[in-house]
């Protein structure tokens, strides 16, 4: 099986997850209506309708009485509700699929209509169509670029970070939410979109063409001492070759240690961790499985690769499923230390079932298990040298968390 799973925001989760409501937040990248925060396991399209054992209904509720129940409801809606010009049946029978989804109370499982199901697919892979720009809404609404791509469709047509977003296309975007800009940015690869954008006071007309954008999931540099940092943000399909470049990059030059920052990595891609896990672990098991049945599946690293150098990794309450992977089976092998605070604790596997009609259902189907066979499920994993992140107001770009992973590499150097 082709396992991937990722979390979505832990505020998200505890509300519910209430798909009415749902906003991927800030930092959402143009073309990339999903953001990375949805978690997900990809199977092959199937239809499910119809294989619920029994049918749709229950022991103490038939099918029948279901239906005539709905039915019952229709006539009333469509008879008394006072806004019944403005009703969209579409959205009412999509609503009956993610409630029985819902009911199951599994923060975990949900159903995606189309357009949520294709932004998911999208987003798993961490390539898309669009222009290469991270943008930000805030409070006010105003929507402003806050990372640009190097070489990117933005980059190329001169957009620059700080630019506030006014028109896409000749659209005023005032008052539309993130999501719904992103997909006025995002399109097919070599359509071009006119971007209207206010600079020093100034509107600025900007044109780009679309391209297939990768997403940067890692990021590196070389700090004091030759130890090496290497930030992971998601574990999407493209992560693995950004990772192994950023570690072979560090390497040529000298690396004496390493610093891993999984912070805010809500998960991703668990065949992506598990051979970036293989860059590092000895000989033996990384994870394992566990269904419905009691079938279990291990992925296990043949130690070819093994990283004998000084290591930390960084986590807090929101390194999450893939980023628990990880940081589980350093920890298991005592190859490294696990500094900050304690992970958020999702032990469960989900897979991504295809519907036939471009709509998915995400179910939970199994637990996980790290190196030495512990369920981090509702848990976490603890770190070995445990700090909380203290916000520096007299210098904002301070980070004690990081600060304290170094000093912990460096002192296995001496």
């Amino acid at each position: 099986m082709d396992f991937k799973d990722k979390t979505d925001r832990e505020n998200e989760r505890a509300e519910g997850k209430a798909k009415t409501n749902r906003d991927f937040g800030k930092g959402v990248v143009a073309g990339l209506a999903a953001a990375a925060l949805i978690a997900v396991c990809i199977w092959g399209t199937r239809s499910i309708l119809g294989s619920f054992s029994g049918g749709f209904g229950s022991e103490s509720i038939s099918k029948a009485d279901a239906e005539k129940k709905l039915d019952t409801i229709d006539a009333l809606i469509d008879r008394y509700y006072l806004y019944g010009d403005e009703i969209d049946s579409d959205a009412l029978v999509e609503g009956i699929y993610s409630g029985y989804a819902e009911a199951l109370g599994d923060p975990y499982t949900e159903y995606y209509d189309e357009e949520e199901s294709q932004a998911l697919l999208e987003s798993t892979s961490g390539e898309f169509s669009g222009i290469g720009v991270t943008m930000s809404q805030g409070a006010d609404g105003t929507v402003t670029a806050v990372n640009i791509y190097e070489d990117s469709p933005a980059d190329k047509a001169g957009m620059k970070a700080g630019d506030i977003l006014l028109r896409v296309d000749g659209k005023d975007i005032q008052g539309e939410n993130l999501n719904t800009v992103v997909s006025y940015v995002k399109g097919e690869k070599g359509t071009e979109v006119d971007l209207t954008v206010l600079r020093d006071g100034e509107e600025v007309e900007l044109t780009a063409v679309r391209d297939t954008i990768e997403v940067q999931t890692v990021e590196y540099e070389m700090m004091e001492g030759q130890i090496g940092y290497i930030s992971v943000s998601e574990f999407d399909e493209v992560t693995y070759e950004q990772f192994s470049t950023a570690l072979n990059d560090l390497e040529s030059q000298d690396m004496k240690g390493l610093v891993i920052d999984v912070r805010n990595n809500p998960g991703g891609n668990v065949e992506t961790v598990t051979d970036m896990l293989k860059l590092l672990l000895p000989e033996g098991p990384i994870m394992s499985t566990k269904d419905k049945e009691g079938n279990t599946e291990e992925i296990t690293c043949d130690g070819a690769h093994e990283f004998k150098k000084p290591l930390a990794v960084l986590v807090n309450g929101n390194s999450a499923s893939a980023s628990e992977i990880f940081s589980g089976a350093i920890q298991d092998y005592g190859i490294g230390t696990i500094v900050g605070t304690t992970t958020y604790g999702k032990g469960v596997v989900q897979q991504l079932i295809g519907l036939g009609d471009g709509t998915y259902l995400k179910l939970t189907i199994a637990e996980y298990y790290t190196p030495s066979g512990r369920s981090i499920n509702g848990t976490g994993v603890t770190p070995d040298v445990e700090v909380e992140y203290e916000y520096d107001e007299n210098d904002p770009e301070a980070d004690n968390q990081l600060e304290k992973a170094l000093e912990t590499v460096e002192g296995q150097l001496n």
